[in-house]
């Protein structure tokens, strides 16, 4: 199976110049759990997540319409190919301990892969368990 017949098409993004309340916004209005950061080109930047708002805006006592994501992203972005496997995906997502993947085609941003994603399908949900016990077992390992 391929990670675009998984993925969640419908890409969510803002630019890294837009404010985090523009970003929470978007997290809001979605339903979502994070948005892909774009740069120029329309290239991934960067993602920010509900957490990376609530901690490194709001707890950090920074104003959101003031801060821009550039400021509050994870910068260190891993994602994977629309035509990658989803074995090898998932194999990222647990190696680097997240639970989103941007999904690109040819470098331009095409979609997400959440664990959220693979578990819908019922042909994957062993998969998406294992993933998750993988990640949270690695965390608790740093910890």
């Amino acid at each position: 199976m391929l990670v675009k017949d998984v993925m969640t098409k419908n890409l969510i993004t803002a630019n890294q110049t837009d404010s985090s309340a523009r970003a929470a916004r978007l997290l809001y209005r979605h339903n979502i759990g994070s948005v892909a950061v774009l740069g120029e080109g329309g290239k991934i930047k960067g993602i920010v997540t509900d957490r990376d708002l609530a901690l490194r805006c709001i707890a950090a006592e920074n104003d959101p319409e003031e801060t821009s994501l550039q400021d509050v992203m994870s910068r260190c972005v891993i994602t994977c190919e629309a035509n990658d496997s989803l074995e090898d995906a998932v194999k990222k997502m647990e190696n680097a301990q997240i639970r989103r993947l941007p999904v690109t085609d040819n470098g331009k941003p095409v979609g997400m892969l959440t664990l959220g994603d693979i578990a819908k399908r019922k042909d994957c949900t062993q998969t998406a368990a294992h993933a998750l016990s993988e990640i949270s077992s690695n965390l608790h390992k740093l910890s």
